[in-house]
């Protein structure tokens, strides 16, 4: 392991004084002993100095281990909890393996299980929460930033990976090295041409549990690594190399119980850090209980009507104990409770239309909002717009929405109701929108929302007039508009000036459209997106 550079402490110093500055929570030390406990042989090889992250359905723990050189590594160790199916733990870690470890791609160097317990070991990189950075980065920050990103992304669409959770959070950044890794493919899908084998049988949704343990212990990349010596092991879990005592599980796990062992239905966690954006608006269970009240619906009622064409109703007779037939109906006929109050037998006897439209709230494309069935790659290319309007604006998050309706809404204030309305056809989809809602220039809304611009110049809706920081409100009243702070930053236009926000190219703007192109078939392409000419100086 080569030394650290001069005057520049090394990831494990720097770590391990940060930690030692506090004491570990009980509660955390508990997680470790029960982690210990389900995994006894993490205890052979780590020593587990912290809880990084935790998430609905894992657990991100920080370890030291010794090399077989003598020297010692940090590793994050990403503790699945037993709720996902075993296929799906298979194909995250196939994803790490065969596309993981190059290019701004976290790999993967270990694996561990034991019954339904599954740790993944990935190096440790030393990183800051984005929601703390986003404000003080420089335009060159920035720029180097997307470019990177943009170059996960082209890596794993070679592959035929859709990550499908692309977010700051799973995009780990280190300001200092400028050091970038992707991470978190819990969420994967496959293109149809997919090189991830695994992918395809998650796609397929082969899901038979046979030959799955074999599976998940193939897809493991094994680097050497040895014991740590009995003294630098943590005391309060030296007994878990031992037969492990039965014992209540810990509090945080009595959500996980048997029943809850069959396929992930819910957003993975997110890797490092906890979600900002709170959780998916989809509520499990929800499409069963309406399914349920609507067959009590239809039971109940003995006389139907079937709408035809010429509107002309016949009634019919439906036996009490006989399930209604739903009518055949042409997908094309245009149904007669558009934009009423009610629910036409047309539209009661169409198929309920499932397309995936898992992620995170805030950075789902509008083919993913709308249902759209053909997803691909362009949904983390919006995904990384999203990102990009972060990063330019300072604003974080910059949509929250707790429901795919309200997200929608959000997209169409940026960029304009009739163009949402125009791109949505291309995909299959209608939307309708009770008032018409312009098209916004996106460097003007977002050196409004930085600072460098009035906002009495800008005339920006009054969606983003209310999001106005207070304290930049207070200073509008008595100072000039040259001196105002942004909501983002909260920094001085000529700190912004020295940040080179004022000098922030055209051509930074124009690929953000690109990426934000609502039409998924015109939007942009990673490789696409590294010939831009906001990189010609940069080595792609």
């Amino acid at each position: 392991m080569e030394a650290a550079p001069t005057g520049q402490r090394s990831s494990h110093q720097s770590v391990e004084k940060g930690r030692s500055r506090h004491k570990i929570p009980r509660d955390v030390e508990t997680d470790i002993a029960y982690l210990y406990e389900v995994l006894p042989q993490l205890s052979r090889i780590f020593r587990i100095i912290d809880k990084i992250g935790e998430g609905t359905f894992s657990t991100v723990y920080l370890a030291e281990a010794q090399m077989t050189d003598g020297s010692r590594r940090m590793f994050a160790l990403k503790h699945l909890i037993p709720t996902s199916h075993p296929v799906r733990i298979a194909a995250e870690l196939q994803c790490l393996t065969v596309a993981g470890g190059t290019e701004n791609v976290m790999g993967v160097t270990y694996c561990f299980r034991k019954e339904h317990h599954v740790v993944i070991v990935m190096p440790y990189m030393e990183h800051q929460t984005f929601v703390d950075i986003v404000g003080s980065l420089s335009f060159e920050d920035v720029k180097h930033y997307i470019f990177h990103l943009l170059k996960a992304l082209r890596h794993i669409h070679k592959f035929g990976i859709i990550h499908r959770d692309i977010k700051p959070t799973n995009f780990l950044f280190n300001q200092q090295r400028r050091e970038y890794s992707l991470v978190d493919f819990g969420l994967a899908q496959g293109t149809p041409d997919t090189q991830i084998e695994l992918l395809k049988v998650v796609k397929a949704k082969a899901h038979k549990g046979g030959g799955s343990s074999k599976m998940v212990e193939e897809s493991l990349g094994k680097q050497k690594l040895v014991p740590l010596p009995p003294n630098t092991r943590n005391p309060a879990i030296l007994s878990s190399t031992k037969a492990p005592a039965k014992r209540p599980c810990p509090p945080s796990r009595i959500k996980h119980s048997k029943e809850l062992l069959g396929l992930d239905k819910a957003p993975r966690s997110v890797f490092g850090e906890k979600n900002i954006n709170g959780t998916n608006s989809h509520k499990p269970g929800t499409d069963k209980v309406e399914g349920l009240l609507l067959k009590t619906k239809r039971e109940e009622v003995i006389p139907r009507k079937i709408v035809s064409s010429k509107h002309r109703s016949v009634p019919v007779r439906t036996p009490l104990n006989q399930k209604p037939k739903a009518p055949a109906v042409s997908p094309m006929l245009t149904c007669n409770c558009f934009m009423t109050d009610r629910v036409c037998n047309i539209c009661l006897s169409r198929k309920q239309q499932v397309a995936p439209r898992a992620g995170t709230p805030g950075f789902r494309a509008p083919e993913v909002l709308t249902k759209c069935p053909n997803q691909g790659t362009a949904i983390d290319m919006w995904s990384a717009g999203v990102i990009l309007l972060s990063l330019l604006s300072g604003r974080y998050p910059f949509f929250k929405a707790s429901d795919d309706l309200i997200a929608l809404t959000q997209i169409m204030t940026i960029r304009g109701s009739r163009e949402t309305k125009e791109a949505a056809k291309t995909f299959g989809k209608s939307i309708v929108c009770s008032r018409e809602l312009p098209r916004l220039d996106l460097r003007i809304l977002c050196e409004t929302l930085r600072g460098l611009r009035s906002w009495d110049d800008a005339s920006l809706p009054a969606e983003f007039q209310a999001s106005r920081n207070p304290a930049e409100v207070k200073q509008d009243a008595g100072s000039p508009a040259r001196k105002r702070m942004s909501s983002g930053s909260l920094r001085s236009i000529a700190e912004l000036q020295e940040m080179g926000w004022d000098k922030a190219p055209d051509d930074v703007y124009d690929l953000l459209d690109k990426l934000l192109d609502l039409n998924p078939a015109t939007r942009i392409t990673a490789s696409m997106a590294l010939q831009h000419p906001l990189f010609k100086d940069m080595t792609v």
